[in-house]
C-alpha cells in the first residue's frame, strides 16, 4: 500500500479523542518536517487528550491533508483517521454553534467561541466541503452529508447572532466569545475584547461560500462589508521587516485596517503584554510593536473583488 511520509507522522500525533495538538506536553511546537525519534515518540505519547485544539490550523490542517493523501495513495488508514477527526469536530461544537479554541481543556480562554486565527472557519469550511462534496472530501462516508448540513447551519447560526452590533447597526466580528452569553471577550493581555478585522474578513469568506444564502447571510455581508469600507485606511501597507521597526508606510496601491478596534468607536487599539491598552502602535513596547500583525489589508480583495462578484451573483 502505497504511504505519505507526512500523513504517517499525523498518524502518530492524533490523539485519542480525534483531534491532533498543535504542541506537546513540553510545550514543543508540533512539526511534521522533524524525524520522529524515540525521544520525540515518547513525547508524542506522554500528550494527553486534553491538548487536543483548533488554534493555528492544528486539526483542521490534518483532516485536510489526510482526505488529500487518501485520495492520492488509496491508504485506507489516512481515511480512517481523518473521520475520526471530523468525529472530533463535530462532538466539539456547541449548542449555540459555536466552536472552542480547545476541547476538552475548558480553562483560560480556551472554552470561548474562538475565530480568532480562523480556527471556527477553518472547521466550517471543512464541514461546507463535506457537504457540497467539494475539494476531495466526496470521499468521506457519505453518513457524514447530512451531520455536517447540520453543524454547519448551527455555525451561521452562531456567526450571525455575534456579529457585533453599534447602537443597533451591525458591523463585524469579534475574535472570541463568552460561550454562554456569546458577547466579546478578550484573550490573552495584548487580544482584548475588540472588533476583529482579520477573522471578520475569513468569515465573510465563509458566508459567501453559502449557496442560496438567506436574507440573514445577505444582511449579514453587506454590513460587514460597509463597516470595512467605511474604516479603511487607504495609501499604506504594513511594513515589519526583519531588523526594522513596525510601521505603517505609505503605498497608494494599499489599503489597511488595524487588527483590532474598539467595539464602540470603531478606533484602533493595541493590546500589550501587560495588560494595557495603546491607541497607537508607537505606544506599544518594541518587543509587541514588533511582534504581531497590528495592521494588515484583509478587506482590501473583499471590497474591490470577491463581494461585487458575489453580489453580481446572488443579487442584494
Amino acid at each position: 500500500m502505497p504511504t505519505d511520509s507526512t500523513a504517517e507522522k499525523m498518524l502518530v500525533y492524533q490523539l485519542g479523542n480525534g483531534g491532533w495538538p498543535k504542541q506537546l506536553e513540553d510545550k514543543s511546537v508540533v512539526n511534521y518536517g522533524a524525524p520522529i525519534t524515540p525521544q520525540l515518540l515518547a513525547k508524542i505519547k506522554a500528550t494527553e487528550d486534553k491538548h487536543a485544539t483548533f488554534d493555528n490550523k492544528a486539526t483542521s490542517r490534518e483532516v485536510v491533508f489526510l482526505v488529500k493523501a487518501y485520495k492520492k495513495t488509496q491508504n485506507k488508514t489516512y481515511l480512517k483517521a481523518a473521520e475520526k477527526g471530523l468525529d472530533y469536530i463535530l462532538e466539539a461544537q456547541y449548542d449555540n454553534g459555536g466552536w472552542p479554541q480547545y476541547y476538552p481543556d475548558q480553562s483560560l480562554y480556551r472554552s470561548e467561541i474562538t475565530y480568532n486565527d480562523d480556527a471556527m472557519v477553518n472547521v466550517l469550511n471543512i464541514l461546507q466541503d463535506i457537504a457540497t462534496q467539494k475539494n476531495d472530501f466526496e470521499v468521506v462516508d457519505k453518513a457524514y452529508i447530512q451531520k455536517a448540513e447540520k453543524a454547519v447551519a448551527k455555525g451561521v447560526d452562531c456567526i450571525l447572532k455575534t456579529q457585533v452590533k453599534q447602537n443597533g447597526q451591525l458591523c463585524i466580528w469579534a475574535a472570541q466569545y463568552d460561550k454562554d452569553s456569546m458577547l466579546p471577550a478578550k484573550a490573552r493581555n495584548f487580544e482584548p475584547a475588540s472588533l476583529s478585522t482579520s477573522e471578520s474578513a475569513g468569515i465573510v469568506r465563509f458566508l459567501m461560500r453559502i449557496q442560496s444564502p438567506s436574507i440573514g447571510i445577505k444582511t449579514a455581508l453587506a454590513a460587514a462589508i460597509k463597516w470595512f469600507d467605511t474604516y479603511k485606511i487607504a495609501g499604506y501597507r504594513f511594513d515589519r521587516e526583519k531588523g526594522s521597526t513596525a510601521a505603517l508606510i505609505a503605498d497608494p496601491s494599499s489599503m489597511v485596517w488595524a487588527r483590532f478596534y474598539d467595539l464602540d468607536k470603531n478606533v484602533p487599539i493595541f493590546g500589550d503584554r501587560d495588560n494595557s491598552i495603546k491607541s497607537k502602535l508607537e505606544e506599544l513596547s518594541p518587543e509587541r510593536r514588533n511582534g504581531y500583525a497590528w495592521y494588515g489589508n484583509w478587506g482590501q480583495k473583499l471590497i474591490e473583488k470577491e463581494y461585487p462578484k458575489w453580489l453580481a451573483a446572488n443579487g442584494k
